[in-house]
Formats: structure tokens, sequence, C-alpha cells
């Protein structure tokens, strides 16, 4: 049971839009949030993002709808995300 409404998404197509994605996602339930994470230098995906589901139920039903699943003709991995680590500063 998920913890928390907020998934890690993993191995999306680059051809994965916004629109698609978040859509991919309101299947399970209500989409609070969704986004593609972006590379700030080629303005391409960097292939994940993150989804904040309305609820843990909602949360746990997209993870079994969509977990090893195929989306944009790549098998995505979903799950529940983990707060972000430090990380040293790079100069």
């Amino acid at each position: 049971m998920a913890q928390t409404n907020k998934l890690y998404v993993g191995g999306l197509s680059y051809n994965t839009t916004q629109d698609s994605f978040k859509a991919a996602f309101e299947q399970a339930g209500s989409v609070v949030d969704a986004a593609i994470i972006m590379d700030k230098m080629t303005g391409r995906s960097k292939g994940f993002g993150f989804v904040t589901m309305g609820s843990n139920e909602e949360a746990d039903k997209a993870i079994e709808m969509w977990n090893e699943k195929e989306l944009d003709g790549r098998m995505i991995r979903v799950s529940e995300a983990r707060p972000m680590e430090e990380r040293p500063k790079r100069f």
C-alpha cells in the first residue's frame, strides 16, 4: 500500500507528452500533478517523471495499472516516489 500519493515513473518514451502522460494516469483516478522531467540543456525528456494522484488508493491503483506495462512503445516502471536525497553542490 502506497504511503504517499506521489509516484515515480521511469522508462518513458521520448515521444510521451505531458498531456498523454497525464491522461494515462487519469485512467487510475484523479491526477493532482503530472510532470515529465526535461533536460535543461537539450529540452528533451530525461525519460522519467512524477505523478501525484488524488489519494493513496488511487496511487496504488496507478502502480497496479501501469507498472511494467507499455506506454508509447516503452515498458515503464511505476513506484512510490522517494524523498529527494541531498546531493553535493556542483560547481
